[in-house]
């Protein structure tokens, strides 16, 4: 992605800067091979999100944690390099770029991390800056019908925390998946986590902060479809 294509915000603060200046570059825990700009209160960061672009109600800064399922779905991928080697893949709902930026890690031939919120698209490209890979950031809405590319693995971690989102989200995986893409899910039992649907191939004890999760361990498992 060239400069010129880079996310920006509807006002004059550099959206970079801000991440920059409100995170600590801080190694995953239980993908310590990977560093992320994560901050360390959520309300906080949030108020100064909404002063920065002038505008309230904004959804949470996911983009600003190392949430429980994307940690658990980075482990299983830089333990198990062969999921992902040599292919193209999808990081739906990407937040921070953890799940991408171990993909390509791992040997991925190419990355294109989708989240609708800009502030996390640069979020995605200066952590993967900073973990010396290249990763394709992309504001598409794919639950909501975008065109995706040809990949040949789909990652989405702690995407089934809403009833219409996980609704959107597991028709597009299942979509993709009967196309002949592989998927895999990283989820610590969110609410609305079709489990019904799929099939549990790992499971981990991921360190969490406990004001976003109210516990210091959250078991996560990675799953994929049945």
């Amino acid at each position: 992605m060239s400069a010129a294509d880079a996310p920006t915000l509807p006002a004059a603060g550099d959206p970079a800067a801000f991440i920059i200046a409100n995170t600590l570059l801080l190694p995953v825990p239980l993908a310590h091979e990977i560093l992320l700009h994560v901050a360390c209160e959520a309300v906080p960061l949030w108020s100064k999100t909404e002063d920065e672009i002038n505008e309230i109600g904004l959804p949470p800064p996911f983009w600003a944690f190392a949430w429980a399922g994307g940690q658990a779905l980075a482990r299983y991928i830089l333990d198990r390099p062969l999921s992902v080697a040599g292919k193209t893949v999808i990081d739906l709902a990407s937040g921070s770029g953890l799940v991408g930026i171990a993909a390509m890690k791992a040997g991925a031939s190419r990355v294109i991390a989708y989240d609708i919120d800009g502030f996390a698209r640069t979020a995605i490209l200066l952590n993967a800056r900073e973990n010396g890979v290249t990763i394709e950031a992309c504001g598409d809405d794919l639950l909501a019908g975008a065109a995706a590319p040809v990949a040949g693995v789909i990652l989405a971690g702690d995407i089934f925390y809403e009833r219409d989102t996980a609704q959107r989200a597991f028709d597009f995986l299942s979509a993709k998946a009967a196309q002949g893409a592989s998927v895999l899910i990283g989820d610590p039992g969110r609410s609305f986590l079709p489990r019904d649907r799929l099939r549990k191939i790992a499971e981990y004890s991921v360190p969490v902060s406990r004001e976003l999760e109210d516990t210091d361990i959250k078991k996560t498992a990675v799953w994929t479809l049945i």
